[in-house]
């Protein structure tokens, strides 16, 4: 390998980076001096450039770390680089976060550097009091634990512990990305997230390889690469996907992306990733194969580098993006002076039209992220069928039904019209939370989709862990018993629904974005694991003999009965100030609006349950089917010898009365 490449290869991805950066800010405009409040030539400069820092350095964390969890033998020399790798990423982005942190609060307040009482309280109300200093304060938190965690921590199994705290570092910029109360603010969160953890598993994941490269040889280095490219071909999909949403969401028609500098970047942001994409396929056909010959090293060197400072024109390009004004307003409409309508004030988002049967079929509201869970969900359950298959293994088409079955509601669900009007509408809401909780989950189960993954993916032998062996792993553990035990399901299935809709939580999920989708995940993990307890497949340590999960069953079916009815009946309004504020000139009252959602609870939200409880005695009749045949097949190949053992006790008994 050659030794130049440690140093040529950062070199140009900076290069290219800062170079981009300048031309981009010239392009859109950010850079020239402003007419009010300059903040002086530092700040104009040293913002975009800090937070472009803190861009690359997040790559390098995450990319990293998903190296090491997926790709690298933790005993080797191979992940310990890439850990190193990680730490020094993290404690980069904590200094860049600082940065931002201060060049931000000095262009809004328009005060300069100084370390009097005035300028520190300032800072103080900044990172407290106004959103965008409190979101760079938990960035600068986030960023620093995780430096704690990344040098403290090297056991393989701990280390998806500091993966976790690093992905939760993109939470924050991914919130910066849009302002909450705008139109859009939820599907564009949502995409600037799988845009941001895509980038950094993309550029992170190529950076580690230059340095991983030096330690291992060029066969090992080959695998290496070859995991990593399937990494970034998913990461490709969630980029490009991601960009799109941002694009549309900014511009607000097609003429601008010549008539504007903003438009003008993302032209340029687009045709880099192209380029890109054109490497990584080159990458998967040509070079993969190159590296374990002869002159596969120094291949590999030009290419990582080439690739590298592609990649420096995008992050340069995105980052001057962040910091030119966006054709359409990313101000929510309440701060515009404009009249909006309640509803809007609320959500951001215009009140939907009238809910009629037909809406159900006409209105969506997409969110990127869901999309592809779903996607990569049907393709990846869809790819090891086809493996199981190729292989001459059976799988029952039933399965693979009822998996896609369920990627499709959950589809619709998160993007449909129960999405468009759950904000607005109470029994809306309900519907699709008996959907997330009681009908996807069920048909997800049955898909059987560990089962699939055990069976279809093939054992790692040079000392990392992929999805086989993090599955084995992950239903072994403690946890893992806890959680899937038919007890604790039961309980956090129904119990669940009164803490949310009792407590302070049901306002969070409504109020906030990041609540709402605590709620989808929960709600649909709190279901697959009830279900899975119940009718599963897929091996789980324990379940209850079929007569005790028949009686959960029916238990869990009387607390939803219970649950339904009392917000049928409940004559105090969940939420007045948000479903009680909306508006809407148009469906039923809130109060009668939310008796319906006790209704929906209760009725439709027990058919699931009762599907479940006809499943548990289908299967039960199986079984005790299966064991009558095993006594008929142990009986002939005995000649009966139990009932002939049971004959001679009795005549002998019979022998020795008197």
């Amino acid at each position: 390998m050659p030794r130049h490449l440690r140093i040529l290869a950062p070199a140009a991805l900076l290069t290219a980076t800062l170079v981009a950066l300048i031309a981009g800010l010239s392009i859109g405009g950010a850079g020239a001096e402003r007419a009010l409040l300059d903040p002086g030539t530092v700040v104009r400069y040293g913002n975009p450039i800090a937070r472009t820092l803190v861009n690359i350095s997040m790559a390098g964390l995450i990319g990293s770390l998903v190296m090491a969890v997926w790709a690298l033998a933790s005993e080797k020399r191979e992940a310990r680089i890439a850990m190193d790798f990680a730490a020094g990423s993290a404690a980069a982005l904590t200094i860049s976060s600082g940065a931002v942190l201060m060049f931000t609060y000095v262009d809004i307040s328009g005060l300069s550097f100084s370390g009097d009482a005035a300028f520190g309280a300032g800072l103080a109300q900044f990172v407290t009091e106004v959103e965008l200093g409190s979101l760079w304060l938990i960035e600068l938190l986030l960023a620093a634990v995780t430096t704690v965690l990344c040098f403290a921590i090297r056991e393989r199994r701990l280390t998806l512990v500091v993966l976790i705290a690093a992905l939760a570092t993109a939470l924050p910029l991914a919130q910066q990305g849009h302002a909450a109360g705008a139109s859009g603010h939820a599907q564009a969160v949502n995409s600037l997230l799988v845009h941001l953890v895509g980038a950094s598993v993309w550029l992170g994941g190529l950076l580690v390889l230059v340095f991983i490269a030096f330690a291992v040889d060029r066969k090992r280095l080959a695998e290496i690469v070859a995991r990593y490219s399937t990494l970034a071909l998913f990461a490709f999909i969630g980029v490009a996907a991601s960009g799109v949403v941002s694009a549309w969401l900014r511009l607000g028609q097609p003429s601008e992306l010549f008539t504007t500098g903003y438009g003008q970047l993302v032209m340029l942001k687009t045709a880099s990733l192209l380029v890109l994409g054109v490497l990584g396929a080159l990458q998967r056909r040509r070079l993969i194969p190159r590296i374990a010959t002869a002159n596969g090293s120094r291949a590999f060197a030009w290419f990582v580098t080439i690739e590298l400072a592609v990649m420096g024109i995008a992050s340069g390009v995105a980052g001057a993006l962040g910091r030119t004004e966006t054709p359409v307003s990313l101000e929510p409409a309440r701060d515009q002076g404009t009249a909006i309508s309640p509803a809007e004030w609320l959500t951001g988002d215009p009140l939907p039209p009238e809910l009629t049967t037909m809406s159900y079929f006409t209105e969506w509201k997409f969110d990127l992220a869901w999309t592809l869970v779903c996607a990569f969900g049907a393709a990846l359950y869809l790819a090891g069928v086809w493996r199981l298959r190729r292989r001459g293994d059976a799988w029952p088409v039933g399965r693979t039904v009822a998996w896609l079955l369920g990627m499709a509601l959950l589809f619709y669900t998160t993007n449909g019209a129960l999405n468009a009007y759950e904000q607005y509408l109470f029994s809306v809401h309900m519907l699709g939370h008996m959907m997330f909780t009681m009908l996807i989950p069920l048909a997800l189960v049955l898909g059987a989709p560990v089962t699939l993954a055990l069976r279809g993916t093939e054992k790692r032998r040079d000392g990392s862990w992929g999805g086989r062996e993090w599955i084995m792993w992950g239903v072994q553990t403690p946890f893992s018993k806890l959680v899937t035990h038919p007890a604790f399901a039961a309980v956090n299935f129904a119990g669940s629904l009164w803490l949310f809709y009792f407590t302070g939580i049901v306002r969070w999920a409504a109020v906030e974005h990041l609540g709402h989708q605590w709620m989808i995940i929960h709600f649909l993990i709190s279901g697959y694991l009830f279900s899975l307890s119940m009718i599963g497949i897929d091996p789980v340590p324990y379940r209850f003999p079929y007569p005790l999960r028949i009686v959960t069953l029916f238990a869990t079916m009387a607390s939803h009965a219970f649950f339904g009815v009392t917000i049928m009946t409940g004559d105090n309004l969940i939420l007045a100030d948000w479903y009680g504020a909306m508006g809407r000139t148009w469906g039923a009252p809130p109060l009668e609006d939310q008796n319906t959602g006790g209704g929906i609870a209760w009725g439709i939200g027990e058919l699931p349950t009762l599907a479940l409880a006809l499943i548990v005695a289908m299967q039960w009749s199986r079984t005790d089917a299966k064991e009558q045949k095993r006594r008929d097949r142990a009986e002939d190949r005995s000649g009966d010898a139990e009932l002939q053992a049971y004959n001679d006790m009795l005549a002998a008994r019979a022998r020795r009365r008197p």
